[in-house]
C-alpha cells in the first residue's frame, strides 16, 4: 500500500509542466481527486488527494495534502502535504513538504532564487534525530517545484501541438534535481470514475536524472480540453496492477 498511495500521490503532483508565454489568473480553486488502485477485478478507493490555490500578495498560495482512507490507514497510513508560495507567473519561491507515512515524519523547506535565466535554490531537510542537512540547486532555466508546475502545465495550448511533441522543463524536487518531459498524444475521450466520458488531452510524463537515468515510472494524464484544463485522470503502472487518480470535483 505504500508504494500505491505515494505512486498515485506523485500522479497528482505530475499532472503538470509548463513552457507557456501567458500565465493565466486564479482567485480560489480548489480540486479533489479519489486515489484508486486497479488489479484485473479489484478497484479498491485507497486514499484521497486535494489541491487549492489561493491569492497571496501579488503572487499565489498552493497546497496538496494527500492521506490514505480508513482501511488503507490499517496497512500504512499516509498524510502528505506540500506547499508552494509563487510568484504572478507561478515561479516558485518557497516550498515545503511535510512527509507522514506510517510512523515516519520528514519536513523538506526549498527557497528559490533566480540571477536573470538561471534558478537556486537551497534545501533544508530535517530528519526526527538527525542532524539537518542543506542540498544546494541550479538550474540555467526556469525551474519549478512539484506544486508550481502544476499549474504552469495548464497554460500549455495543446491544441495548437503536433501529436508526439515533447517539451521538457526542471523540477527541484527537495534533494534533487530532475527532468520532466511531456508528450502530447493527442485528443481522446477518457472513461471518468462514474463511467462518463469526457474529452480530453493525453499525455505522458517522465522523470530523469542528469545523465538520462529515469526517476521513476512513466504516468499517463488526460487533461480537460476546456478552458479550464484540469487534469480528469492519472494513471501509472505498479509491479501488481496500476493506480487511478479521478478528479472528483
Amino acid at each position: 500500500m505504500k508504494v500505491n498511495i505515494k505512486y498515485a500521490l506523485l500522479a497528482v503532483l505530475v499532472a503538470t509542466m509548463a513552457l507557456a508565454a501567458d500565465a493565466r489568473t486564479y482567485t480560489n480553486e480548489t480540486l479533489n481527486y479519489e486515489i484508486v488502485f486497479h488489479w484485473g477485478a479489484v478497484w479498491k478507493h485507497a486514499g484521497d488527494a486535494k489541491l487549492s490555490i489561493s491569492k497571496s500578495g501579488n503572487g499565489y498560495q498552493s497546497t496538496l495534502v494527500g492521506k490514505t482512507r480508513s482501511w488503507a490507514d490499517k496497512i500504512y497510513p499516509v498524510r502528505d502535504t506540500l506547499k508552494s508560495k509563487m510568484k504572478s507567473n507561478f515561479a516558485p519561491l518557497r516550498y515545503e513538504k511535510h512527509t507522514h507515512e506510517n510512523g515516519y515524519y520528514a519536513r523538506d523547506i526549498v527557497n528559490f532564487t533566480y540571477n536573470y535565466s538561471n534558478t537556486s535554490a537551497t534545501c533544508k531537510r530535517y530528519r526526527k534525530g538527525k542532524p539537518v542537512k542543506t542540498v544546494n540547486l541550479s538550474a540555467k532555466c526556469q525551474a519549478y517545484d512539484m506544486v508550481s508546475v502544476f499549474y504552469m502545465l495548464r497554460d500549455i495550448d495543446y491544441a495548437q501541438l503536433a501529436t508526439n511533441k515533447t517539451l521538457t522543463t526542471v523540477i527541484f524536487s527537495g534533494k534533487q534535481k530532475e527532468y520532466l518531459t511531456i508528450r502530447y498524444k493527442g485528443v481522446e475521450n477518457v472513461k471518468m470514475r462514474n463511467g462518463t466520458k469526457r474529452q480530453a488531452y493525453h499525455i505522458t510524463f517522465k522523470f530523469t536524472q542528469e545523465g538520462g537515468k529515469k526517476s521513476s515510472d512513466d504516468i499517463s494524464a488526460w487533461m480537460s480540453t476546456d478552458a479550464s484544463r484540469i487534469p480528469l485522470v492519472l494513471v501509472g503502472k505498479l509491479p501488481v496492477g496500476e493506480v487511478k487518480c479521478y478528479y472528483a470535483g
